[in-house]
């Protein structure tokens, strides 16, 4: 058992290597004409070539359990005469194992009557069909050339008993290996000498015959359906390719065409045409790569999960051998204690029991040996499974990798493959209605489409990578204007092209979890690690936890010096009665944010948490009331947060960042925001800041809303909630560190207009086209610093003075006018029509 067992590990050992050795793009890729050949495959990073792990291959020499060299094995132990009747008390595991090992040896290829015969070995669960390579059949066979050449005594004791043909689906009709086995022991067990004859060799030879003969006719008979079947679905595709080229031509080929369009536009016609179809190619082409990467990704899924079964199984296993085996040793001391023991009594009917105990002595030796050789197996057997779990796990990071990379590349041909199309569709769509405009205006028509639910067949003919809302619930292609909505889709197709190739990089989240390990046992607290880490962006699955965490820290002060239930209470006052913000309110509640599915209309799940919270800050804060901006901070803060915490993040943001009067009705504080912003542009921007100066360009006009709703529907949703990140942790310079940084991210394209039109409308639109979250963020803490909190202050105060007597001066002059005009002689008294004309 043993020496089968060794030969089933090594065989096992080398098939799961040899998956790490084999190129994985020869099996995904439909092309065997794209293989790069030579330098060029030097530096191709898709092929996965892993090195052994060094510890388990030291492990395994060290833990092998080796074989007794003196013992017979394969057919010149068969050919020894029958063993008699063993003794029931002297049968040890050593001569069990021989017996075993005999009896194995029959099913080598080249023994018996078939001479192509391969062993099956059955286990409790399904394994996987797989075909060998063309490379394991030829190792395969030189193997058994090597074993025909090596002379029959040293068969079974230096190299493999037999091949294992893994990946093969067992006959469930014929009877499992296990049971046989376990037939063998029964028999040598009993006291049956019958048992033992040559008649139980013939019929296991026969059996294991007849159950092989009919294992390889059904994967004969699944080989040729197989084949069978892929040359059908090669007819059909061909057929496909047939059909689509003759309709193309049908199209592009006729005579309305030809007569009406020029020759120079037909030519670049079939120019575009030739591009079209090279990406439509390479789409089909990256489709069925990322089909097969993620098959291959589920069937690795599966194999580690059968191994960490298989894990704990022997884990279990192990326990319970330990325990049997500390059993056997007190016994085994406790018998050589007994056997030691001087007798007083050397007669005859002492000395029986003595040979007898000295026997079952033997016998417990001869067990606690064997439990040893097989505590060692099952220890090398653990390390082991743990080094291919590793190397599994390897390969399964390996392949989502190379499949984001692959996901952001077709990203990219659909953006560009939009851009073309769009392009084509001036010139063509400007002629006469004709075929032409039709297949352009059909093909813009299906590139325009997003994912739906509700059509789920077409995932298999053009895979949709842009869905209808992101991840927030934004919209990402409007309704309506055709213009925009191919914008939008590109903008969409990039940010998503943006989001693979970061998540390549998973140093990010490693941190964030590491992190929170650290944090088990204490509570977050504020340190330079911390703010690194909301500074590079926190993750979709944490940030509930870290804004409530931040909101909790600036709210504190205010919550301690409250009753529980206040927020409850605010909001059953401001049911119970109205207050002059309530209308107001309810005006703006649809108009928050139109565009994402939370609250595009009346009955969608975030207006009514809205309007709580909006009444009940109301009430807290009456000076105020409410201020239009406040109701998307709060949708902002209601996609992450409930709608207490919400409450909460809305006091911080009011009552906590930003100065007194920010919100208020003259809007004191926002409008000295934006003077101390014009004298940090002066100062970090120089160039730019004059640039507006001298076309007299107002961009505070511009940016006054960015500091009132922290940039809400000014910039894409992946980099709002950056900013929002680090806004809540760390205050409201953070505000103007983003703003100077979208100058700064598109300086150049704003120095390069020369007119103060097109600067006004490029700077309303510009800050949508920034998608790079992290050049966007690396810009606001790199390159900005310094930029002292103090400074800010500073600035603040000093200009709020100002302000604050131009404020005064305009009061005086509104009095002195309605005093003027009130006492002035020529005001004169309305007079009727008939009295003007009598």
């Amino acid at each position: 058992m043993t020496y089968w067992l060794q030969e089933l590990q090594q065989k096992r050992w080398e098939y799961c290597n040899s998956l790490d050795m084999v190129k994985w793009d020869s099996r995904t890729s439909p092309t065997p004409g794209d293989f790069s050949k030579g330098l060029v495959a030097r530096d191709n990073t898709d092929l996965i070539n892993p090195h052994p792990n060094a510890s388990a291959e030291k492990a395994r020499n060290v833990l092998a359990v080796e074989t007794a060299p003196g013992e017979l094995v394969g057919e010149q132990a068969a050919n020894q005469p029958a063993p008699g009747h063993p003794n029931s008390i002297n049968f040890s595991l050593k001569q069990w194992g021989t017996e075993l090992k005999n009896s194995m040896s029959s099913f080598r290829p080249g023994r018996g009557h078939n001479d192509s015969r391969r062993s099956v070995f059955y286990t409790s669960e399904e394994w996987e069909l797989l075909d060998p390579s063309p490379k394991d059949l030829e190792e395969s066979t030189a193997q058994e050339e090597r074993k025909k050449q090596i002379p029959e005594g040293n068969k079974g004791v230096t190299g493999s008993g037999f091949p294992f043909d893994f990946g093969r689906i067992p006959y469930k009709g014929k009877r499992p290996l296990k049971d046989m086995i376990g037939s063998y022991k029964n028999r040598h067990s009993s006291g049956d000498p019958s048992a033992e004859g040559p008649s139980g060799s013939g019929s296991t030879s026969k059996l294991a015959s007849e159950m092989q003969l009919q294992v390889q006719n059904q994967q004969e008979e699944l080989e040729r359906l197989r084949k069978d079947l892929s040359s059908q679905k090669e007819l059909v595709r061909l057929l496909q390719q047939t059909v689509r080229s003759s309709q193309y031509d049908k199209y592009f080929t006729s005579s309305r065409l030809c007569e009406g369009v020029p020759q120079d536009t037909l030519g670049l016609l079939h120019q575009k045409d030739d591009q079209i179809l090279g990406l439509t190619s390479q789409l089909e082409r990256f489709s069925q790569e990322k089909e097969s990467l993620q098959q291959e990704v589920r069937t690795l899924k599966n194999k580690v999960g059968e191994l960490s079964e298989q894990l704990g199984m022997l884990m279990e296993t192990i326990q319970a051998k330990d325990e049997v085996i500390m059993k056997l040793s007190r016994q085994l001391s406790e018998c050589e204690g007994s056997v030691s023991s001087p007798t007083s009594m050397p007669s005859s009917p002492v000395a029986l029991p003595t040979a007898r105990d000295q026997l079952e002595l033997d016998r417990l030796k001869d067990n606690l040996q064997g439990y040893k050789t097989q505590n060692k197996f099952l220890n090398k057997e653990i390390l082991e499974l743990s080094a291919l779990r590793r190397n599994a796990e390897r390969r399964e990071r390996d392949l989502m990798a190379k499949y984001s990379s692959l996901e952001a590349k077709l990203c990219q041909i659909e953006s560009k493959y939009l851009i073309l199309l769009q392009e084509m569709k001036t010139p063509v769509c400007s002629e006469e209605q004709g075929p032409s405009r039709d297949v352009i205006a059909q093909l813009l028509e299906d590139a325009l489409q997003v994912e739906s639910p509700e059509h789920p067949e077409q995932a298999f003919v053009k895979p949709h990578l842009v869905s209808e809302y992101d991840i927030y619930g934004f919209r990402t292609v409007p309704e309506d204007d055709e213009e925009e909505k191919l914008v939008a889709k590109v903008r969409a197709l990039d940010l998503k092209t943006l989001y693979l190739t970061e998540n390549q990089e998973v140093s990010t989240g490693v941190k964030w979890e590491n992190y929170f390990a650290s944090t088990v046992n204490r509570e977050m607290m504020c340190s330079p690690e911390l703010k690194n880490l909301i500074r590079a962006g926190i993750p979709h699955e944490h940030r509930s936890k870290v804004w409530k965490w931040c909101v909790d820290l600036h709210t504190r002060k205010f919550k301690d010096s409250t009753k529980p239930g206040y927020f409850q209470t605010l909001l059953q006052k401001a049911l119970e009665k109205q207050n002059p913000a309530s209308k107001q309110i309810e005006l703006d509640l649809l108009r928050t944010l139109p565009n994402n599915k939370h609250y595009s209309c009346p009955t969608s799940e975030g207006i009514q948490k809205l309007r709580n919270v909006l009444l009940a800050f109301s009430w807290r804060n009456p000076d105020i009331g409410y201020c239009q901006g406040l109701n998307r901070l709060v949708a902002v803060a209601l996609l992450y947060l409930e709608q207490e915490d919400a409450f909460w993040c809305l006091v911080t943001i009011v009552e906590v960042f930003m100065p007194r009067d920010y919100y208020t009705k003259t809007l004191l504080g926002s409008q000295v925001d934006q003077r101390v912003f014009r004298d940090l542009m002066s100062e970090k921007l120089p160039r730019l800041h004059a640039h507006f100066e001298q076309y007299k360009v107002d961009y505070t006009l511009i940016t006054f809303n960015w500091f009132l709703v922290v940039f809400v529907d000014s910039v894409v949703s992946d980099i709002l909630f950056k900013i929002w990140d680090s806004f809540l942790y760390e205050g409201p310079k953070v505000i103007f560190r983003f703003a100077l940084a979208l100058f700064k991210y598109k300086e150049e394209e704003i120095l390069k207009l020369q007119d103060s039109m097109s600067i006004f409308k490029y700077l309303r639109y510009f800050t949508r086209t920034i998608l790079d979250a992290r050049k966007l963020i690396g810009i606001s803490f790199g390159d900005l610093n310094p930029f002292p909190l103090r400074q800010i202050r500073n600035r603040r105060t000093y200009h709020l003075e100002k302000v604050r007597l131009e404020l005064t001066e305009l009061e005086a002059i509104r009095e002195d006018f309605l005093r003027e005009r009130d006492t002035s002689p020529d005001k004169g008294e309305l007079v009727s029509d008939e009295e003007e004309d009598s």
